[in-house]
Protein backbone atom coordinates (compact mmCIF):
# COMPACT_ATOMS: atom_id res chain seq x y z
CA UNK A 1 0.00 0.00 0.00
CA UNK A 2 2.83 2.26 0.67
CA UNK A 3 4.67 1.56 -2.65
CA UNK A 4 0.81 2.50 -4.48
CA UNK A 5 0.95 5.61 -2.85
CA UNK A 6 4.84 6.74 -3.56
CA UNK A 7 3.96 6.32 -7.22
CA UNK A 8 0.89 8.00 -7.33
CA UNK A 9 2.65 10.82 -5.92
CA UNK A 10 5.34 10.49 -7.83
CA UNK A 11 3.23 10.32 -11.29
CA UNK A 12 1.03 13.64 -9.87
CA UNK A 13 4.22 15.97 -9.60
CA UNK A 14 6.33 14.31 -12.44
CA UNK A 15 7.15 17.01 -15.00
CA UNK A 16 5.25 19.64 -12.58
CA UNK A 17 7.63 22.28 -11.17
CA UNK A 18 7.41 23.80 -7.78
CA UNK A 19 7.23 27.38 -7.74
CA UNK A 20 6.24 30.28 -5.03
CA UNK A 21 5.35 33.99 -6.33
CA UNK A 22 5.58 37.18 -3.90
CA UNK A 23 5.42 40.81 -5.29
CA UNK A 24 6.42 39.61 -9.14
CA UNK A 25 9.13 37.30 -8.39
CA UNK A 26 8.63 33.75 -8.33
CA UNK A 27 11.11 31.00 -8.05
CA UNK A 28 10.98 27.43 -8.60
CA UNK A 29 12.51 24.30 -8.49
CA UNK A 30 12.59 21.40 -10.92
CA UNK A 31 14.07 17.80 -11.77
CA UNK A 32 14.77 16.65 -15.13
CA UNK A 33 14.21 13.17 -14.54
CA UNK A 34 11.43 12.18 -11.51
CA UNK A 35 12.60 8.45 -11.73
CA UNK A 36 16.94 7.59 -11.85
CA UNK A 37 18.15 4.23 -11.35
CA UNK A 38 20.60 3.37 -8.19
CA UNK A 39 23.61 5.52 -8.87
CA UNK A 40 22.11 7.38 -11.68
CA UNK A 41 22.18 10.89 -12.19
CA UNK A 42 19.35 13.61 -12.90
CA UNK A 43 19.43 17.52 -12.88
CA UNK A 44 17.92 19.79 -10.99
CA UNK A 45 16.97 23.28 -11.72
CA UNK A 46 16.16 26.42 -8.98
CA UNK A 47 14.92 29.24 -11.23
CA UNK A 48 13.98 32.67 -10.26
CA UNK A 49 11.78 35.13 -12.67
CA UNK A 50 11.83 38.49 -12.03
CA UNK A 51 11.83 42.36 -13.03
CA UNK A 52 14.27 43.60 -14.96
CA UNK A 53 14.72 45.84 -11.91
CA UNK A 54 14.17 43.20 -9.04
CA UNK A 55 17.49 41.38 -7.15
CA UNK A 56 16.61 37.74 -6.04
CA UNK A 57 19.29 35.66 -4.13
CA UNK A 58 19.56 32.19 -4.90
CA UNK A 59 20.23 29.66 -1.36
CA UNK A 60 23.67 28.45 -0.66
CA UNK A 61 24.32 24.73 -1.48
CA UNK A 62 26.95 22.53 -0.08
CA UNK A 63 27.37 18.76 -1.65
CA UNK A 64 24.76 17.01 -0.12
CA UNK A 65 20.79 17.97 -0.40
CA UNK A 66 20.05 15.70 2.28
CA UNK A 67 21.49 12.40 4.01
CA UNK A 68 20.58 10.10 0.92
CA UNK A 69 20.70 12.48 -2.43
CA UNK A 70 24.04 14.24 -2.75
CA UNK A 71 25.12 17.36 -5.36
CA UNK A 72 27.98 15.57 -7.80
CA UNK A 73 28.40 18.92 -10.17
CA UNK A 74 27.13 22.33 -10.60
CA UNK A 75 26.65 24.16 -13.77
CA UNK A 76 26.98 28.11 -14.73
CA UNK A 77 24.45 30.63 -13.98
CA UNK A 78 21.98 31.03 -17.20
CA UNK A 79 19.98 33.63 -17.51
CA UNK A 80 17.59 34.95 -19.86
CA UNK A 81 14.83 37.90 -21.15
CA UNK A 82 11.77 37.47 -22.38
CA UNK A 83 9.63 39.63 -25.17
CA UNK A 84 7.97 41.32 -21.29
CA UNK A 85 11.30 42.41 -20.30
CA UNK A 86 11.15 39.97 -17.19
CA UNK A 87 14.77 37.59 -16.66
CA UNK A 88 14.58 34.02 -15.63
CA UNK A 89 17.56 33.05 -13.94
CA UNK A 90 18.15 29.43 -13.41
CA UNK A 91 21.26 27.50 -11.62
CA UNK A 92 21.52 23.39 -12.23
CA UNK A 93 22.96 21.27 -10.67
CA UNK A 94 23.79 17.47 -11.21
CA UNK A 95 22.45 15.40 -8.14
CA UNK A 96 22.72 11.60 -7.38
CA UNK A 97 21.49 9.01 -5.07
CA UNK A 98 22.16 5.62 -3.36
CA UNK A 99 19.13 4.50 -1.97
CA UNK A 100 16.30 3.31 -3.40
CA UNK A 101 12.99 4.37 -2.55
CA UNK A 102 11.45 7.77 -3.02
CA UNK A 103 13.72 10.63 -1.36
CA UNK A 104 12.50 13.86 -0.68
CA UNK A 105 14.29 16.98 -2.26
CA UNK A 106 14.06 19.42 0.37
CA UNK A 107 12.22 23.25 -0.13
CA UNK A 108 15.28 26.27 -0.81
CA UNK A 109 14.72 29.58 0.41
CA UNK A 110 15.42 32.76 -2.16
CA UNK A 111 15.78 36.23 -1.03
CA UNK A 112 13.99 38.87 -3.01
CA UNK A 113 13.46 42.37 -2.82
CA UNK A 114 13.61 41.94 0.86
CA UNK A 115 11.13 38.85 1.46
CA UNK A 116 11.68 35.44 1.75
CA UNK A 117 10.21 32.78 -1.24
CA UNK A 118 10.20 29.07 -0.57
CA UNK A 119 10.12 26.17 -3.08
CA UNK A 120 8.20 22.93 -2.31
CA UNK A 121 9.84 19.86 -1.51
CA UNK A 122 10.14 17.62 -4.90
CA UNK A 123 9.93 13.66 -4.58
CA UNK A 124 12.90 12.03 -6.20
CA UNK A 125 12.22 7.91 -7.26
CA UNK A 126 15.16 5.64 -6.73
CA UNK A 127 14.85 2.15 -8.57
CA UNK A 128 17.39 -0.59 -7.82
CA UNK A 129 19.02 -2.47 -10.75
CA UNK A 130 16.79 -5.48 -11.54
CA UNK A 131 18.90 -8.56 -11.01
CA UNK A 132 17.47 -11.77 -13.28
CA UNK A 133 18.11 -14.18 -11.00
CA UNK A 134 17.06 -17.08 -13.23
CA UNK A 135 20.47 -16.38 -15.06
CA UNK A 136 23.68 -17.97 -13.18
CA UNK A 137 26.32 -15.29 -11.86
CA UNK A 138 29.58 -15.08 -14.03
CA UNK A 139 33.00 -13.89 -13.16
CA UNK A 140 34.06 -10.38 -14.25
CA UNK A 141 35.50 -10.53 -17.96
CA UNK A 142 38.98 -10.50 -18.51
CA UNK A 143 41.09 -6.66 -20.25
CA UNK A 144 41.06 -7.21 -23.67
CA UNK A 145 44.71 -7.56 -24.64
CA UNK A 146 45.48 -4.49 -26.90
CA UNK A 147 47.77 -5.70 -29.68
CA UNK A 148 51.52 -3.71 -29.32
CA UNK A 149 53.51 -4.10 -31.97
CA UNK A 150 57.51 -3.05 -32.72
CA UNK A 151 56.25 0.36 -34.35
CA UNK A 152 53.85 0.83 -31.94
CA UNK A 153 57.35 0.51 -29.27
CA UNK A 154 59.34 2.46 -31.89
CA UNK A 155 56.52 5.24 -31.56
CA UNK A 156 56.59 5.51 -28.00
CA UNK A 157 60.48 5.66 -27.64
CA UNK A 158 61.43 7.59 -30.54
CA UNK A 159 63.18 10.29 -28.64
CA UNK A 160 64.87 7.72 -26.67
CA UNK A 161 66.42 5.41 -29.84
CA UNK A 162 67.30 8.70 -31.42
CA UNK A 163 69.42 9.90 -28.41
CA UNK A 164 70.58 6.23 -28.46
CA UNK A 165 71.47 6.23 -32.41
CA UNK A 166 73.53 9.08 -31.88
CA UNK A 167 75.69 8.16 -29.10
CA UNK A 168 76.72 5.24 -30.49
CA UNK A 169 77.90 7.36 -33.63
CA UNK A 170 79.66 9.79 -31.46
CA UNK A 171 81.37 6.50 -29.88
CA UNK A 172 82.48 4.90 -33.22
CA UNK A 173 83.52 8.77 -34.15
CA UNK A 174 85.52 8.78 -30.79
CA UNK A 175 87.24 5.26 -31.49
CA UNK A 176 88.20 5.81 -34.95
CA UNK A 177 90.08 9.01 -34.39
CA UNK A 178 91.99 7.64 -31.47
CA UNK A 179 92.76 4.17 -33.31
CA UNK A 180 93.96 6.40 -36.44
CA UNK A 181 96.27 9.03 -33.92
CA UNK A 182 97.37 5.94 -32.32
CA UNK A 183 98.73 4.20 -35.73
CA UNK A 184 100.02 8.10 -36.48
CA UNK A 185 102.12 8.45 -33.57
CA UNK A 186 105.60 6.40 -33.16
CA UNK A 187 106.40 4.26 -30.23
CA UNK A 188 109.16 5.31 -28.75
CA UNK A 189 110.99 2.39 -26.72
CA UNK A 190 113.61 3.53 -24.33
CA UNK A 191 116.25 1.07 -23.96
CA UNK A 192 118.20 1.25 -20.52
CA UNK A 193 121.61 0.69 -20.99
CA UNK A 194 122.86 -2.61 -19.10
CA UNK A 195 125.63 -2.09 -16.36
CA UNK A 196 127.32 -4.88 -14.47
CA UNK A 197 126.96 -5.04 -10.87
CA UNK A 198 130.53 -4.28 -10.41
CA UNK A 199 130.91 -1.34 -12.14
CA UNK A 200 127.78 -0.05 -10.44
CA UNK A 201 129.49 -0.46 -7.11
CA UNK A 202 132.66 1.06 -7.96
CA UNK A 203 131.07 4.12 -9.09
CA UNK A 204 128.92 4.19 -5.57
CA UNK A 205 132.17 3.40 -3.73
CA UNK A 206 134.01 6.30 -5.88
CA UNK A 207 131.44 8.40 -4.53
CA UNK A 208 131.42 7.44 -0.89
CA UNK A 209 135.00 8.14 -1.07
CA UNK A 210 134.84 11.67 -2.73
CA UNK A 211 132.11 12.11 0.42
CA UNK A 212 134.86 12.44 3.15
CA UNK A 213 132.17 11.61 5.77
CA UNK A 214 134.83 9.80 8.08
CA UNK A 215 136.83 13.04 7.36
CA UNK A 216 134.28 14.84 9.04
CA UNK A 217 133.62 12.54 11.94
CA UNK A 218 130.86 10.72 10.56
CA UNK A 219 132.39 7.62 10.51
CA UNK A 220 129.15 5.49 11.31
CA UNK A 221 127.51 6.90 8.62
CA UNK A 222 130.42 6.20 6.22
CA UNK A 223 130.70 2.73 7.35
CA UNK A 224 127.18 2.05 6.96
CA UNK A 225 127.22 3.60 3.29
CA UNK A 226 130.03 1.32 2.54
CA UNK A 227 128.59 -1.83 3.90
CA UNK A 228 125.11 -1.35 1.89
CA UNK A 229 127.35 -0.96 -1.26
CA UNK A 230 128.73 -4.56 -0.76
CA UNK A 231 125.87 -5.92 0.54
CA UNK A 232 124.39 -4.64 -2.67
CA UNK A 233 126.52 -6.08 -5.11
CA UNK A 234 126.25 -9.48 -3.18
CA UNK A 235 123.24 -9.90 -3.96
CA UNK A 236 123.29 -8.85 -7.55
CA UNK A 237 126.20 -10.83 -8.30
CA UNK A 238 125.83 -13.99 -6.16
CA UNK A 239 122.31 -14.04 -5.59
CA UNK A 240 121.93 -13.93 -2.13
CA UNK A 241 119.51 -11.99 0.20
CA UNK A 242 122.41 -9.72 1.75
CA UNK A 243 120.83 -6.58 2.49
CA UNK A 244 118.19 -8.61 5.04
CA UNK A 245 121.16 -11.02 6.65
CA UNK A 246 123.67 -10.63 9.47
CA UNK A 247 127.22 -10.79 8.61
CA UNK A 248 127.28 -14.13 10.12
CA UNK A 249 124.61 -15.14 7.56
CA UNK A 250 126.34 -13.47 4.46
CA UNK A 251 129.40 -15.58 5.30
CA UNK A 252 127.77 -19.00 5.79
CA UNK A 253 125.75 -18.26 2.46
CA UNK A 254 128.75 -17.54 0.45
CA UNK A 255 130.98 -20.10 1.78
CA UNK A 256 130.12 -23.22 -1.05
CA UNK A 257 131.39 -20.36 -3.62
CA UNK A 258 134.33 -19.83 -5.81
CA UNK A 259 135.86 -17.13 -4.07
CA UNK A 260 139.66 -16.43 -3.49
CA UNK A 261 140.26 -17.13 0.22
CA UNK A 262 142.08 -13.30 0.39
CA UNK A 263 138.65 -11.78 -1.33
CA UNK A 264 136.95 -13.16 1.81
CA UNK A 265 139.27 -11.59 4.36
CA UNK A 266 138.91 -8.41 2.78
CA UNK A 267 135.11 -9.04 2.84
CA UNK A 268 135.21 -10.33 6.61
CA UNK A 269 137.37 -7.03 7.70
CA UNK A 270 134.91 -4.93 6.13
CA UNK A 271 131.78 -6.20 7.77
CA UNK A 272 133.07 -7.14 10.98
CA UNK A 273 135.05 -3.69 10.88
CA UNK A 274 131.28 -2.01 10.19
CA UNK A 275 129.52 -4.14 13.23
CA UNK A 276 131.63 -3.08 15.72
CA UNK A 277 131.62 0.99 14.79
CA UNK A 278 127.23 0.60 14.99
CA UNK A 279 126.48 -2.10 17.46
CA UNK A 280 129.86 -0.98 19.59
CA UNK A 281 130.30 2.09 19.05
CA UNK A 282 134.25 1.64 18.03
CA UNK A 283 136.43 4.38 16.72
CA UNK A 284 138.47 2.79 14.07
CA UNK A 285 141.92 4.80 13.21
CA UNK A 286 141.74 6.57 10.26
CA UNK A 287 144.18 3.66 8.55
CA UNK A 288 140.97 1.42 9.35
CA UNK A 289 138.84 2.90 7.41
CA UNK A 290 140.76 3.69 4.57
CA UNK A 291 141.63 -0.29 4.57
CA UNK A 292 137.55 -1.05 4.55
CA UNK A 293 137.67 1.18 1.46
CA UNK A 294 140.32 -0.56 -0.15
CA UNK A 295 139.33 -3.70 0.79
CA UNK A 296 136.11 -3.18 -0.67
CA UNK A 297 137.25 -1.81 -3.78
CA UNK A 298 139.94 -4.93 -4.10
CA UNK A 299 136.64 -7.05 -3.44
CA UNK A 300 134.42 -5.77 -5.92
CA UNK A 301 137.19 -5.28 -8.61
CA UNK A 302 138.31 -9.30 -8.23
CA UNK A 303 134.70 -10.91 -8.39
CA UNK A 304 133.30 -8.80 -11.12
CA UNK A 305 137.16 -9.79 -13.35
CA UNK A 306 135.02 -13.18 -13.79
CA UNK A 307 132.29 -11.77 -15.28
CA UNK A 308 132.06 -13.06 -18.65
CA UNK A 309 128.72 -11.24 -20.49
CA UNK A 310 125.91 -9.39 -18.83
CA UNK A 311 124.14 -12.99 -18.68
CA UNK A 312 125.92 -13.44 -15.51
CA UNK A 313 124.03 -11.03 -13.71
CA UNK A 314 120.69 -10.25 -12.93
CA UNK A 315 119.07 -8.38 -15.98
CA UNK A 316 116.39 -6.08 -14.39
CA UNK A 317 119.40 -3.81 -12.27
CA UNK A 318 118.22 -0.47 -12.06
CA UNK A 319 120.49 1.88 -13.77
CA UNK A 320 122.71 4.60 -12.11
Amino acid sequence: MKGYLNWCLLFAFTGVSFAVKAQDVTVSSKLDKPTILLGDQTVLRLSANLPANGKVTFPALTDTLSSKVQIVGMGKLDTLKDQSGRWTITQAYTITAFDSGVQSIPAFTFTANGSTLKTDPIPLQVEAVKVDTTKAIYDIKQPLAVKYSFMDWLRDNSVKVLLGLLLIIVLIGVWFYFKKRKKAEPVVVEVTPFIPPHIRALNKLTALRDKELWQHDEVKQYHSELTDIIREFLEKRYKIRAMEQTSDEIFSGLRHLAIEEADRSRLRQILMLADLVKFAKKKPLSTDNEQSMDNAIAFVGAAGAIIQSPKDTAQKDEPI
